[in-house]
């Protein structure tokens, strides 16, 4: 399969024009549901979505709010419900979706139907036809649903346009964001989709992604970015640059490639370069690389981590994609159609008896 004529290859390059075209109408929705949320009285917002719909809650939740944001991974509720749903206070439950059909989703509505009904919700999907989108509450808790354009709604198999473009969405509606700023991102985001697309890597046997407080979770979302697209063929692991040297840094090996993403804030990017240097040293012959200011794969941003991610996650992208077509891959499907899907369904969801 040729790589640039595969989905995933034009759904990386599409993001800086999707966002740049979202961004005035956003821009007016956010306004509204800011309004909306004001008006209920929400302090706490749950963020919440399976696989990479949670890591967005991830990155969005670790950075100044006038909410109270907490990332709940619908896998967790739906399986653990006697932990959150008994909570009290005013909660916004926010979801997040690309099919908007995932077991989990449909699973995090039931029980907020059949046992919190009074909780206020806010769906932001990829698909307008979903569940998400289209199922109503029952009250008295109120839905509102913020649709994104149709191009987010991924065909292939590796959320990149829709984790990226729902994760700008979430910023602007819940921290006060300027949308603004999206046509800085995606004027940078150009640049260094060409950049990286210009070079080529052999894929390495593990790949490791170290980020620090919202770039944690970007991490994260590179790790599996990269384990999906080569269907596992590369392991990876993520985690913060210093918590990995707290025991998971034993899995390096001669096979291996570091990347560690620096931080936007000088102060915590110390700490992350002195990881870098420190894998070099005592790995001479493992390759690591680094993106951010002043790093191998510069990247300037706009100062906030969880915007920045957006730019971050194109490396992830943009390499996964590459690597799988050299392994021979299905890019847009690399285990076709077995053992992983594109959306998670048939999941028996059991009723829960507080």
């Amino acid at each position: 399969m040729k790589l640039h004529k595969t989905a995933t290859w034009a759904e990386i390059h599409a993001q800086p024009d999707i966002w740049a075209d979202w961004a005035t109408t956003l821009a007016d929705q956010a306004r509204d549901m800011r309004a909306w949320i004001a008006d209920r009285g929400i302090d706490t917002v749950w963020l919440t979505g399976a696989g990479t719909s949670d890591f967005i809650g991830g990155i969005v939740s670790d950075g100044p709010s006038t909410l109270r944001l907490e990332n709940r991974a619908s896998t967790d509720i739906v399986a653990c419900p006697q932990d959150v749903l008994r909570a009290g206070g005013e909660i916004l439950v926010v979801q997040f979706g690309r099919s908007g059909n995932s077991s989990e989703s449909i699973g995090v509505i039931d029980l907020l139907d059949a046992h919190r009904p009074d909780i206020d919700r806010l769906h932001i999907t990829c698909n307008a036809q979903s569940a998400l989108a289209t199922r109503p509450a029952p009250g008295p808790g109120e839905l509102r649903i913020l649709n994104l354009p149709a191009a987010t709604h991924d065909a292939a198999f590796a959320m990149t346009s829709s984790f990226t473009t729902m994760l700008l969405s979430a910023l602007v509606c819940l921290s006060g964001f300027d949308p603004e700023k999206i046509h800085v991102l995606a004027a940078q985001a150009r640049q260094l989709i060409t950049a990286l697309s210009s070079t080529v890597e052999q894929p390495p046997e593990r790949a490791v992604f170290l980020g620090s407080g919202a770039l944690k979770s970007v991490a994260r979302e590179s790790a599996l970015k990269v384990l999906e697209l080569t269907a596992g063929q590369t392991t990876t692991q993520w985690d913060s640059p210093m918590g990995y040297r707290h025991g998971p840094k034993a899995a390096v090996n001669d096979r291996s490639h570091v990347y560690v993403l620096i931080h936007p804030d000088p102060h915590t990017a110390r700490y992350d370069n002195d990881v870098a240097a420190e894998i070099r040293q005592q790995f001479p012959k493992v390759p690591v690389t680094t993106i951010g200011p002043g790093a191998d794969v510069p990247l300037t941003g706009v100062g906030d981590a969880r915007a920045d991610a957006v730019l971050y996650v194109l490396l992830a992208q943009i390499r996964a994609a590459q690597w799988s077509a050299h392994l021979g891959l299905n890019v847009d499907d690399p285990f076709l159609g077995q053992n992983l899907s594109r959306v998670v369904s048939g999941v028996t969801l059991y009723d829960w008896q507080p």
